[in-house]
């Protein structure tokens, strides 16, 4: 009792995390463990656990280490069984310094093979030659310390509770250097996460976003921002489902039911050096088709093609911006996949030729359950499938059947390759008769279960630890974990879905087109940014839904998957026209912007509403189409460095502490800041701006070059935008396409820093062509500003680039008004307003050629 009562609240790691049961005093002491009532918490919040480990509880024992031409291997004994079923009472370590910045760790049994995530990671040869931390040992009981070479912090220190590893139930903890912990989705929360004993759960769940769920999406990776501004990461390479407890020591305990542990750290310092770390090992994102930047209008409910048309048509004739219309899954024909209505949507080939002919792009959906209750010879995917023995079987090898919209379907195993090349096949027989550009793919079940099939009794079970998994099942709306497939059984790969399905569209969209493939997934799990991008799922036309969006965005940019928004206006509910347009405004600036909603509710496109707001829509998605330059740069950028492109504000400000919980601002890059409205009934807005010279992105008004806030008088048809510190970003006149806007000419907005410097880049292709970087078929410029000169260097060029001009410049924070200004060493008129706004117009200077403009 004494040794109990000596562990602090805050470091009392639970013994009993399985919610369904109440625990007693004599199960806590069953298991070896401390038990101590405490005041029950409020309902729906965690609380100090009753029953907790001891300091002395047993756990494993490090019987080897030897040193590695990479780092370290081991061994690990068990010598005292646990409470669950099973125990692996052998295991083996190694350890892989891998670069300077990363560290692998890996434990898994030495005996006998267990499950491993089958997604491409790095290989290395050769151990890092400077590594900035340091690796120690605890031997009895094992554990693992992983210090900061620096300034000795540490980030890892798994002795605080012990090591768990059965069959099905695998347990690490880890003490934290701060509470500033960000990652681990996905799930509807604040961006900085609630140390207050709140637990995570992971397992790809179709459900629209709520709180305190699991949600669509397994990304078991995070951030930590430690003291004096410097960051670290950890990512946890498992695709079981598992859940994530977090204390206030601070403290972390990773819980999941199959598989290894097998995790990287990633040491920075910064913020954005940590993502970029991340995506070494799980790959950078690709890069987007031009048109996928645009703006894409949607919602289901349409009802036919014509009613489809007359909104692109109209649209048009308000000269709104558009680049893609879709269709949700009331184009299909009895809701089958790679069919189309021939009644309702007889004109949905004559659509999409007058889509292409105006420069615009049809994006369509595909859920994959393939119905199954057709007559032979009558519907070929299921023909085909069968004969290919491609979809999901029971354990018994019997094909495993579910209800989805068609009714009775089977499901394709996109973990066998066979699978791709069925999917492939299929989609090109729609293709042939509707040529869509994009797709988009979801996975929807109805009712509690998603097949038709008994669980055996046999079969793979798990230990009602997982909270969020409803009723402590894994079958809520999906299919048996026991299902057969070709990588192993469902149990396992459940949450890989979303990943196979994108690989395997994203691969057929590059041999059905010959283009960048465009992939909008519901489920994803990590290294899905090489196939696709996201959408935060069926959200509701709510305010809170609205802000919800931010911290969404937010985190799928962390976790390498930067081409996401959220449903504007909101999927399910009618939205009124003042959250229409507040959320208008705050969509024109999500990486991928569209708006969408379900049947049955008021239309919320720009259409649907009154001459305001209908204006107000369209000026701010022309402001997107006008910064099409510097986003595509931003997805340049990610594709290539793993940047992010919508960003924290602690990523560029790690140092200002007050950045660290922001979760209503947004970055575009680095230099763009983003202040919506996000309440209703009012028109202005409470912005943090970090220290350093912002301007208004409108007014071009420079503000105090301080910490402060400021309030934002905001009208009805504008976002609070500012261009930020230390920038030049590259615009264009805008168009209502992305084809169309292309080819104007571009400015180049400068906004100096305090020392009257700036910098920036372009890069420009065609907009849809393979790996232009790859195959050097880009152009690359950069922009500087010095002594009150800019320099534009191209570094690389093509043909695009012999196509643009630049035409003006605008130099905001000139603090006096020039005597002369020069370009390329010839004398040039120009105006200077009050505000500190410098402006060099007609230039008509080639993009393709380098150019110097001076002032003094």
């Amino acid at each position: 009792p004494e040794v109990c009562g000596a562990v602090p609240e805050t470091h009392r790691f639970n013994c009993y995390p399985e919610i369904y049961v109440i625990v007693t005093r004599s199960l806590c002491e069953s298991r070896g463990c401390c038990f101590i009532k405490m005041p029950l918490p409020p309902p729906g919040k965690g609380g100090v656990p009753w029953c907790f480990y001891p300091p002395n509880f047993p756990s494993y024992s490090l019987d080897r280490l030897n040193k590695t031409g990479l780092g370290f291997s081991g061994e690990l004994t068990r010598k005292t069984k646990t409470y669950y079923p099973k125990d692996i009472e052998r295991l083996e370590l190694n350890v892989t310094f891998e670069t300077n910045s990363r560290l692998h760790i890996k434990i898994t049994d030495s005996t006998s093979p267990r499950y491993e995530v089958p997604i491409k990671v790095p290989q290395v040869t050769e151990r890092a030659t400077d590594p900035i931390y340091s690796v120690e040992f605890s031997k009895d009981p094992f554990g693992v310390i992983v210090r900061r070479n620096s300034n000795g912090l540490v980030l890892l220190n798994t002795t605080v509770a012990p090591l768990f590893f059965t069959d099905q139930f695998l347990q690490i903890s880890t003490m934290l250097p701060s509470q500033y912990l960000y990652g681990l989705g996905e799930h509807q929360s604040g961006f900085l996460h609630n140390f207050e004993w709140n637990t995570l759960n992971f397992w790809a769940r179709d459900i629209p976003p709520m709180e305190n769920s699991n949600l669509y999406g397994v990304h078991p990776f995070y951030l930590v921002m430690e003291p004096g501004g410097i960051s670290h990461g950890f990512f946890l390479l498992n695709s079981n489902a598992m859940e994530v407890a977090l204390q206030p020591a601070p403290a972390l305990t990773w819980r999941t039911i199959g598989g290894i542990l097998d995790f990287y750290i990633f040491m920075g310092p910064d913020p954005s050096s940590v993502i970029s770390q991340y995506l070494e090992v799980i790959g950078f994102p690709m890069m987007p088709p031009a048109w996928g930047l645009g703006f894409h209008l949607c919602r289901w409910g349409y009802g036919s093609s014509n009613a489809t048309w007359h909104i692109v048509k109209t649209m048009r004739n308000y000269g709104i911006p558009q680049d893609a219309q879709w269709n949700d899954i009331d184009y299909m024909d009895g809701f089958r996949d790679f069919t189309f209505d021939s009644k309702k949507f007889a004109t949905l080939p004559q659509l999409v030729k007058d889509l292409h002919n105006y420069g615009q792009h049809y994006v369509m959906i595909l859920d994959p359950g393939i119905s199954s209750t057709q007559q032979p010879g009558s519907y070929p995917p299921y023909d085909e499938g069968l004969k290919r023995d491609i979809f999901i079987n029971t354990t018994d090898g019997k094909l495993l059947i579910g209800e989805v919209w068609p009714g009775k379907t089977a499901f394709p195993d996109f973990t066998n390759p066979e699978t791709h090349q069925w999917w492939y096949e299929s989609l090109t027989r729609l293709y042939q008769q509707v040529p869509f550009d994009g797709l988009w793919i979801v996975s929807h079940f109805f009712g509690g279960e998603g097949s038709m099939h008994s669980e055996p009794q046999n079969s793979l079970k798990h230990n009602a630890v997982l909270s969020g998994v409803k009723g402590g099942s894994l079958r809520v709306k999906t299919i048996c974990a026991s299902a057969k497939q070709k990588e192993s059984v469902h149990y396992n790969v459940h949450s890989l879905y979303g990943l196979m399905e994108a690989k395997a569209t994203a691969s057929a969209l590059k041999k059905l087109r010959g283009k960048r493939p465009f992939v909008i997934s519901r489920s994803t799990f990590p290294s899905q940014g090489r196939y696709s991008g996201h959408w935060l799922g069926d959200n509701r036309s709510q305010w809170k839904d609205l802000y919800w969006s931010i911290p969404g965005i937010l985190n799928f940019n962390m976790f390498g998957i930067p081409l996401v928004g959220a449903d504007i206006c909101g999927f399910s509910g009618s939205a009124t026209e003042e959250l229409c347009v507040r959320w208008m405004q705050l969509g024109a600036f999500y990486p991928f912007s569209r708006n969408h909603n379900t049947q049955g509710e008021q239309a919320q496109d720009p259409l649907a509403f009154g001459p305001l707001a209908r204006s107000a829509m369209k000026e701010v998605l022309l402001i997107r189409y006008s910064l099409l330059p510097y986003l595509y740069t931003l997805f340049h950028r990610a594709h290539i460095y793993g940047d992010t492109v919508a960003t924290p504000l602690f990523f560029q400000f790690p140092e200002d502490i007050t950045t660290y919980s922001i979760d209503r601002q947004f970055l575009w890059g680095r230099s763009l800041l983003v202040t919506p409205v996000l309440e209703a009934g009012v028109d202005s807005v409470i912005g943090y701006f970090p220290k350093g010279v912002w301007y208004d992105f409108y007014m071009t008004v420079p503000l105090p070059s301080s910490h402060w806030s400021s309030k934002l008088t905001l009208g009805c048809g504008a976002v609070g935008t500012n261009a930020g510190k230390n920038c030049i970003l590259v615009s264009e006149t805008p168009s209502t396409t992305t084809w169309m806007s292309s080819g104007n000419p571009m400015q180049l907005i400068v906004a100096l820093s305090e020392n009257a410097t700036a910098n920036g880049d372009l890069f420009w292709d065609d907009g849809e062509s393979l790996d232009t970087y790859e195959t050097s078929n880009y152009s690359y410029m950069v922009f500087n500003v010095t002594q009150n000169t800019l320099t534009s260097t191209v570094l690389h060029v093509n043909v695009e680039a012999t196509f643009i001009i630049v035409d003006k410049v605008t130099v905001f924070g000139v603090k006096r008004q020039p005597s002369k200004v020069t370009v390329n060493g010839k004398e040039a008129s120009f105006s200077y307003l009050p505000n500190q706004v410098l402006a060099v117009s007609n230039l008509y200077l080639k993009l393709s050629d380098g150019f110097s403009i001076s002032w003094i």
